[in-house]
């Protein structure tokens, strides 16, 4: 049906911009919960939850955070994590674990076999419930892992709903077609009752738990338009936080207040291996001035759980780029996180289907990290999204060694200037508006900086200044 034949009113309008937002997939009419979500969603760009504006994210792993796995271990830990600065909580899945097929002694968090229950591994509900409530006492956030897009072979669906599940030709259930994920099978989300029990299991945890929102698994792997009506339906209950493990501009527009920064973090693993240099930074983020919206929050890290057990620790990744990066990704837009261990430095690839604490020892990066993130916070140039301020790049003499950028804000500056390379430089940055005094983090001292003088930097050597 051509658009023009169409009498376009309020809310038929709404409609088209919601099913414009999920690749061209039509919202389904039949389903009241849809249409209301497509009506109550006038314009493409969500609204962040106002206590996400400075915030930075850290995520847990139950079972290797302390070494009796559990909720109640962990939560002796939250006023550490508090002092860190990482003031959002990200729970890798909690979720009873399936049996059949399972990997390893203890199971893949990923291969859920109950929605709406809690690993025992890990505790009790009345366990988790009182993590949930020591965490908002404590004036911080908790997000949990949800993994939408495939079940275990064991979880009640598969017996009871079998119709929600993906067949081969000879009309058997199979796991994520290209992954070797055969602990799992993978859901139909054509199938009105499975997007109906989806979206009552994310409510429950919501509305019954208290907590304030979720980390979504292969989130681009299941419909945007049923992200469109979780978030909506989500939002009826208490204004919550989404993370999309994923890159995708589209799902930032009405339900997700975070994707994933990958590409960047595939770069600086180049810079850090010495296949790249830091001209491909500058590359990288004139294009993300180009295509990312303001508004859209980006996560940067240095590492996560899947980049630590499969890829290896940050200085084996990263080598001497690696504090450098840890600065950077603070001070560019977008929100740092912290991978349980980092502030330890921890040196080993943690087991994904086995037990395996991380080895916890004091390390100058729980300061430096502490450090960072606090100056996030006071400085609103380093804000998140549209409370953030300007980035602008500052081109250079030395660009294949030296990266420089400052943040706007509102009556604040950041500067930022590294060297990425083994090797000592004297750099000259372009332009003047940046010309003048600045204070150092690292000393708290002014250094008048100028593009008529040249910046000496050590090998590695990173800093960051304000005014």
């Amino acid at each position: 049906m051509k658009i023009q034949s169409i009498l376009i009113t309020i809310s038929t309008f709404a409609i088209l911009l919601y099913s414009c937002s999920s690749g061209g997939q039509q919202a389904d009419p039949s389903h009241e919960a849809a249409a209301q979500a497509a009506s109550y969603s006038p314009t493409p760009r969500l609204q962040h939850p106002d206590w996400a504006k400075n915030l930075s994210i850290y995520e847990a792993n139950i079972r290797q955070y302390t070494p009796e796995g559990t909720f109640k271990a962990f939560e002796a830990h939250l006023d550490k994590i508090k002092a860190l600065g990482t003031e959002i909580i990200w729970l890798m899945p909690i979720h009873p674990i399936g049996e059949v097929n399972r990997k390893g002694e203890l199971g893949s968090y990923y291969a859920v076999q109950d929605y709406k229950d809690v690993n025992p591994e890990f505790g009790s509900m009345e366990d988790f419930r009182h993590l949930v409530d020591a965490i908002h006492e404590r004036g911080m956030y908790i997000i949990i892992d949800y993994v939408p897009n495939h079940t275990a072979w064991d979880h009640a669906w598969v017996k009871e709903h079998p119709e929600w599940y993906m067949k081969n030709g000879d009309g058997e259930m199979i796991p994520p077609l290209g992954t070797d994920w055969s602990d799992v099978v993978q859901l139909d989300y054509e199938q009105e009752g499975l997007r109906d029990a989806m979206v009552d299991a994310l409510r429950f945890w919501v509305r019954d738990l208290g907590i304030d929102g979720y980390r979504c698994d292969v989130a681009g792997y299941v419909p945007t338009r049923f992200w469109n009506r979780v978030r909506w339906e989500l939002d009826q209950i208490k204004p919550v936080f989404m993370l999309a493990e994923w890159e995708a501009r589209d799902l930032q527009m009405q339900a997700f207040d975070m994707t994933y920064a990958w590409s960047l973090w595939e770069l600086m693993h180049e810079v850090g291996q010495g296949e790249a240099n830091a001209a491909a930074l500058y590359h990288h983020f004139y294009r993300h001035i180009l295509e990312i919206p303001r508004h859209n929050i980006l996560m940067n890290h240095v590492e996560n759980h899947d980049k630590n057990s499969w890829e290896g620790t940050t200085e084996g990744n990263f080598g001497g780029t690696l504090e450098p990066f840890m600065v950077m990704t603070v001070a560019i837009p977008g929100m740092p996180l912290v991978y349980n261990g980092q502030e330890a430095n921890n040196q080993k690839a943690l087991e994904f289907f086995e037990r395996d604490p991380i080895a916890w020892k004091e390390h100058p990066y729980r300061k430096l990290y502490g450090e960072l993130l606090q100056y996030k916070k006071e400085h609103n140039a380093l804000w998140n999204a549209d409370w953030g301020g300007d980035f602008l790049l500052i081109e250079n003499d030395k660009r294949e060694q030296v990266f420089a950028f400052t943040r706007n804000g509102d009556g604040d500056q950041v500067l930022y200037i590294a060297n990425f390379s083994n090797l000592p430089v004297e750099a000259t940055l372009q332009g003047s508006y940046w010309n003048g005094s600045w204070v150092s983090m690292k000393t708290g001292e002014q250094d008048l900086l100028s593009s008529a003088t040249a910046i000496k930097l050590k090998p590695y050597e990173w800093r960051l200044y304000h005014r």
